[in-house]
């Protein structure tokens, strides 16, 4: 007799991304070299594709697939993508530089952020926006609103 699943599978948090990517066993490829993804299950699909697969950075997990024409499509079939990915670390400089070395452009490069954290962002080979940041600071809710207005009227 099977046992009572747990409504949130161990490992998982309550929101997992799940990206669609346009050759997913290259993807993971990348991600592993990139982020020091663990490949954690695999699924095949139809025509040689990945239909679902499962990676964790650090202490999350992150579901992802090929792409399905008229399912699924990948931010490259799209010609974008409206979603990015926060991945607090603990050295941002390392992974950052070898995300770049892996193959990652750069979005935007790493320095101190108002709000507490050194901060980057790189565009992965297959469309997806991640930013990647390690905390430096905790700031008093007062002091980031001073720090987010000196920060806009700079760039206004």
């Amino acid at each position: 007799m099977a046992s009572r699943a747990k409504e949130i599978p161990k490992g998982f948090h309550t929101a997992t991304p799940y990206l669609i990517v346009s050759d997913c066993a290259r993807a993971i490829d990348f991600y592993k070299k990139a982020f020091g993804a663990e490949e954690l299950f695999r699924m095949d699909g139809p025509e040689g594709k990945i239909g679902h697969a499962e990676i964790k950075i650090g202490d999350s997990i992150i579901m992802l697939s090929d792409e399905m024409p008229g399912h699924t499509r990948s931010p490259l079939s799209l010609g974008g993508t409206a979603v990015n990915i926060y991945l607090y670390l603990k050295d941002v400089d390392q992974v950052f530089h070898r995300a770049v070395a892996a193959g990652a452009k750069v979005a935007m490069p790493l320095s101190d952020m108002f709000w507490g954290d050194r901060y980057g962002q790189v565009t992965d080979p297959f469309g997806h926006s991640w930013s990647l940041a390690t905390h430096k600071e905790d700031i008093r809710p007062e002091e980031l609103r001073k720090r987010a207005e000196a920060a806009m009227a700079k760039t206004a």
